[in-house]
C-alpha cells in the first residue's frame, strides 16, 4: 500500500470506524488474499463493530500493493457506495476504479434505480504488477519478498565487532509444517507466510560466517496457529494433590544410551544450529493475544522484565520471569490464556550485561 492510500485511510478513520459494515467484507478480502482466516479471526476478536472497523483499518494500512484496491471492490460489492466515493474522491482520476454512484431521477411512472458504471481500465499499483477493479491480484509473497530481503541483508552483514544479533519480529502468523522450528510469519505484502525454520536458517554458522559462535536471538510475537487456550483451574480453585517441584522430579529409564563416537577423521567443529535461541510469543498452534491499547502481552511483558532483572539475570532466566508473568496474567482471568515458550540452542550462559565490568 503506497503512502496516499495509507494516508486516505488515515485521514477517513473516524468516519470509517462509523459508517463500515466490516462483517460485510470479511469473506470478501480473505477471498482476494488480502488477509487470511486467522488474521480476520483476530479483527473479529476485537470487540464490537467500531473496534472491529477500527482494527480492520489499521491492519488495512500493513498490507500490501493490492490491498487499498480489494477494499474498494469490497465496499463497492456490499453496497457502502458513500464510503467508496469518500476514499476516491481524493485519488487521481485515472486511479479511481469505480464511478460515483448517483441515484437517477425516476420519470414518470418509473421507480428510482441506483446507476453503477465501473471503468474498466487497470489500477498501477507497481512496475510490474496490474490490478484490474473487478480481479484484483494482490501480491504474492515469494522468497525474495521485503521481510526476507531485509533478514538476508542484515545476516550478510560484517558482525566481527559486535558481541550477538538480536532479531524481533511483530506480524501475524500461522501454523506450519517444521523440521527445526515451527510457525511462519507473513509480511506486508499478503499472501504466503515465511516458515520460521528459513528466517532462522539465514544467521545459522553455515549462512552467516561473522556470527559463528555468537548468540543469535529471535523473539517472534505474532499467532502460530487459530486454537484458543482457555487454560484449567489451578490448586488454588479445587482441591488437588499439592504439586511437585520441577527439581524433585527423577527421571528413570532403562534405556541403554547412545555412545557417539567421532569419525577418524573428524576436525573440530560445532553444530549449525548452535548458538541459536528463538523465543516465541506462544505455544504453538494456538493464538497470540493483545491488549486493545496496551497491545502484546508477551512483548509488553518481555520489555518488563528485561528493564527490570537484565542486569542481574541471565536470558533463560529472564524468559522464564515472562512465561511466568503471561501464564499468570490476571488480566486474562476467566478468560483465554497463553504461554510463550523458546527452542534454546546456546551453549553458554547470556548476559545482556558484562557482570565483570559491573
Amino acid at each position: 500500500m503506497n503512502a496516499l492510500q495509507r494516508k486516505l485511510l488515515q485521514r477517513h478513520r473516524v468516519h470509517l470506524v462509523t459508517k463500515l459494515k466490516p462483517e460485510l467484507i470479511y469473506d470478501f478480502l480473505v477471498a482476494k488474499g488480502v488477509f487470511t482466516d486467522d488474521m480476520i479471526e483476530e479483527v473479529k476478536n476485537s470487540g464490537t463493530r467500531r473496534d472491529q472497523a477500527r482494527q480492520l483499518v489499521i491492519d488495512l494500512q500493513t498490507r500490501g500493493t493490492g490491498a487499498f484496491p480489494a477494499f474498494l471492490e469490497s465496499l463497492q460489492a456490499t453496497g457502502q457506495h458513500e464510503l467508496l466515493d469518500l476514499l476516491q474522491e481524493e485519488l487521481p482520476i485515472q486511479d479511481r476504479p469505480f464511478t460515483s454512484v448517483k441515484p437517477v431521477e425516476p420519470q414518470q411512472g418509473c421507480q428510482s434505480v441506483q446507476q453503477e458504471i465501473p471503468t474498466s481500465r487497470p489500477i498501477q499499483c507497481s512496475d510490474t504488477d496490474l490490478v484490474f477493479p473487478r480481479t484484483p491480484t494482490p501480491r504474492r509473497l515469494q522468497d525474495d519478498m521485503l521481510i526476507v530481503e531485509e533478514l538476508k541483508s542484515l545476516a550478510c552483514k560484517d558482525h566481527t565487532d559486535f558481541d550477538c544479533c538480536i532479531v524481533v519480529i511483530l506480524s501475524h502468523g500461522s501454523q506450519a509444517q517444521h523440521r527445526q522450528f515451527p510457525g511462519a510469519i507473513f509480511g506486508v505484502d499478503g499472501g504466503q507466510p515465511v516458515p520460521v525454520q528459513h528466517i532462522v536458517s539465514y544467521f545459522d554458522g553455515s549462512h552467516s560466517p561473522t556470527l559463528r559462535e555468537k548468540p543469535k536471538l529471535f523473539f517472534i510475537q505474532a499467532c502460530g496457529g487459530d486454537l484458543k487456550d482457555t487454560g484449567f483451574k489451578t490448586a488454588e480453585e479445587v482441591d488437588s494433590a499439592p504439586s511437585i517441584p520441577y527439581d524433585t522430579i527423577s527421571l528413570q529409564t532403562d534405556a541403554t544410551p547412545c555412545l557417539a563416537e567421532d569419525e577418524p577423521d573428524a576436525v573440530s567443529s560445532l553444530p549449525t544450529p548452535s548458538d541459536i535461541l528463538v523465543s516465541y510469543s506462544t505455544y504453538p498452534g494456538y493464538v497470540s493475544w493483545r491488549h486493545k491499547k496496551e497491545g502484546s502481552w508477551y512483548m509488553k511483558a518481555l520489555v518488563h522484565v528485561i528493564s527490570k532483572y537484565a542486569h542481574s539475570d541471565d536470558l533463560q532466566t529472564l524468559l522464564m520471569r515472562v512465561t511466568r508473568s503471561i501464564s499468570e496474567n490476571e488480566e486474562a482471568k476467566g478468560k483465554y490464556k497463553q504461554i510463550p515458550g523458546s527452542f534454546n540452542f546456546l551453549r553458554k550462559h547470556f548476559y545482556f550485561f558484562n557482570k565483570e565490568k559491573q
